[in-house]
């Protein structure tokens, strides 16, 4: 058995830039030639004169917060797609909402990679904790389990007696889904008085996974690594058992760029990431803005994966930001505010307690009242797709910084 996925993963650096700089070319053209996005973004772009990676700094972002307006304009996808709609094999509306598409190549998403790094092999049954329904993140793993021989459980959020039930059951050996969630799962076993010490593994997304998580779940005898991806890109990076930052996916080339630019930054610098996808020919995204911060790692990882390493998430270029694995926009917020006069400015103040995200909404009215805050708790909940608290607050007394989302979890 072998200790990696493929022999990508541990290329020597000029290998892989040659590799990766012929993917590049390939790529442009095939995306200049068939999307209509790209089509315009590319127009003056001479795809035989590129002749290194470091060639990619000198084209055009497309950035993930331009992707609401664009698929208004052009829907479904805004003319990124390079394949027809009706060929895809799903198609899936993210909260924003931006619409994600999935074609029929097996692990569209890539994301065995990072579940083979976690250690999920055949003979584990995984469960997997990702909503199926309207968004890909269930697919997303689904597929990943499949790419490394895992029978899987399809779980999805909530009903939590039911997941330690099967965890019983079955004996599952893996989990994936949100960090959070799964100290949801173990604290509902242990009032259950069930046993599910069989579950050993965990891969985890969607939300920071923060140190007093991790050391609380080895503590339970679980081994917990995290990938870091999206719902256009699938994956980007993802940890290894050295837990020594994320390498990077071998099948996208990864920039660090100066925030609100597409200059490149030097290593070690914090900065946005910015990703071009090398072999998906369905939505082939060029220097794809993800608005995720982060700063690339010195060495390789101890593991013997010889691509760049980056140091995880940390935080957002932008106001937008996960709170239980949902991102959430400040466009969502300000939908809410314009539906209720009594409401002069709204916050979003996202906090972590006992190890879960807790979305905290500040409200300035002179109109405070419960039928007031009953009809914002339903607002929230609709708009964002998450429970807030709701705290009313005096006109003028929310801080004047310009943040409608304010993220006060640390990523140290």
């Amino acid at each position: 058995m072998t200790d990696f996925f493929d022999a990508l993963e541990t290329r020597d650096e000029a290998t892989r830039e040659a590799d990766q700089l012929a993917l590049l070319k390939k790529q442009l053209a095939h995306a200049k030639a068939n999307s209509a996005h790209y089509a315009k973004a590319l127009a003056d772009v001479d795809v035989d004169s590129v002749d290194s990676l470091s060639d990619l700094a000198s084209l055009p972002l497309t950035r993930k917060s331009d992707l609401l307006q664009a698929q208004q304009d052009n829907p479904p996808f805004g003319g990124l797609n390079a394949t027809a709609t009706s060929d895809l094999l799903r198609v899936f509306m993210s909260p924003g909402p931006i619409a994600d598409p999935e074609g029929h190549t097996d692990d569209w998403w890539r994301m065995g990679r990072a579940a083979y790094a976690a250690g999920l092999r055949k003979g584990d049954i995984v469960l997997n904790c990702f909503s199926y329904h309207h968004t890909p993140a269930g697919h997303m793993f689904e597929t990943a389990a499949k790419a490394v021989g895992c029978a899987v459980y399809p779980g999805g959020v909530g009903q939590t007696d039911a997941q330690v039930a099967a965890i019983q059951h079955f004996g599952i050996s893996a989990y994936v889904g949100t960090p959070d969630f799964l100290k949801v799962i173990l604290d509902k076993a242990v009032e259950l008085g069930a046993d599910v010490s069989s579950l050993k593994k965990a891969l985890v997304s969607g939300g920071p996974l923060f140190p007093s998580m991790r050391e609380e779940y080895e503590a339970r005898g679980i081994e917990v690594v995290q990938c870091f991806g999206t719902a256009d890109l699938g994956l980007v990076s993802y940890e290894t058992s050295a837990k020594e930052g994320m390498v990077v996916d071998e099948n996208v080339i990864l920039e660090i760029v100066r925030p609100g630019t597409g200059e490149p930054v030097t290593d070690g610098e914090v900065g946005e990431i910015i990703v071009t996808m090398l072999t998906n020919t369905d939505y082939p995204l060029i220097r794809f803005g993800t608005g995720d911060m982060s700063a690339v790692m010195d060495g390789s990882c101890p593991t013997g994966r010889t691509n760049k390493r980056i140091k995880g998430w940390m935080g957002r270029a932008d106001q937008r930001t996960k709170v239980k694995g949902m991102f959430v926009d400040p466009a969502q917020v300000n939908r809410v505010v314009k539906a209720h006069d009594e409401v002069e400015k709204m916050r979003l103040e996202i906090t972590l307690v006992d190890n879960a995200d807790v979305m905290t909404v500040k409200v300035e009215t002179s109109k405070a009242s419960d039928q007031l805050k009953a009809a914002l708790e339903d607002a929230v909940r609709t708009e964002i797709k998450l429970r807030g608290v709701i705290e009313f607050a005096e006109i003028g007394s929310l801080p004047n910084d310009g943040k409608v989302i304010d993220d006060q979890r640390s990523y140290e």
